[in-house]
């Protein structure tokens, strides 16, 4: 009944997960969901800038906490190993919907293009970062990423098996084709107000913040001289760029 249960969870875990993916691609690209990032209901001023400050915030403390060994090894003991991802992934995933409840449009015009052709072309660019972003999570172990697997060899009594090191299709490109993918998916757009500027401009500190200086250190600690010689031969985030760092 125990795995049963674990196996439900990870389930609605992963279910949650997939609202708060196709919620983020409306409400940055400001398409089909009933609030998106410019909103016509306005946030007041500094208030606005500081609720959206805080909303960001908790994301990204609570993903970057939550993702650390550390972390994760104290955890572990509370939530049991096979639970452990897809609690990770829940809590990611209910952050990500408190903020697109909360957030605070301020629509003060920073850009729009007027050109029909050019409007099109960008909704293409940021629908290549995000179709970027789904299929980085395949070309690794998408269901390993969300928990899944964790939960389905739980309940199977299986041992999951530690994670492989992969650098499949885009990850021969960049390090990290998912977080360049999200990059993308935020600039790209035709309509750029203050709102949205912030939210672009705080996600992407804070990615090249976590990756460099966090997920990198935890990366090279888990896969060794074959993830530093990764470093070496594929840059980070630019593609076919000399630095690779």
């Amino acid at each position: 009944m125990k795995k049963f249960i674990i196996l439900v969870y990870g389930l609605i875990a992963y279910l949650v997960f997939l609202i708060s993916f196709l919620y983020a691609i409306g409400f940055v690209s400001g398409f089909l969901v009933p609030k998106t990032i410019n909103s016509a209901t306005e946030g007041t001023g500094f208030l606005a800038i500081l609720i959206n400050l805080v909303l960001l915030s908790i994301f990204a403390i609570q993903h970057s906490v939550m993702a650390r060994p550390t972390f994760k090894a104290w955890w572990v003991k509370i939530i049991g190993k096979p639970a452990e991802r897809s609690t990770y992934i829940l809590l990611t995933s209910l952050a990500l919907l408190l903020l697109f409840w909360k957030w605070q449009p301020i629509n003060t015009v920073v850009w729009e293009i007027d050109n029909s052709l050019l409007v099109w072309i960008i909704i293409g660019v940021a629908a290549l970062g995000w179709l970027i972003v789904l299929l980085s999570t395949f070309m690794i172990s998408h269901f390993e990423l969300f928990g899944l697997t964790q939960i389905f060899d739980n309940f199977k009594n299986r041992t999951s098996q530690s994670p492989k090191f992969q650098t499949n299709f885009l990850y021969k490109i960049v390090r990290h084709p998912l977080m360049l993918g999200f990059i993308i998916a935020f600039w790209a757009t035709p309509l750029m107000t203050v709102g949205h500027l912030i939210f672009a401009v705080i996600t992407t500190v804070y990615i090249l913040i976590a990756v460099k200086y966090l997920e990198e250190k935890d990366l090279r600690k888990i896969h060794g001289k074959d993830y530093e010689e990764y470093q070496k031969n594929v840059p980070m985030l630019l593609p076919f760029s000399k630095s690779t760092k």
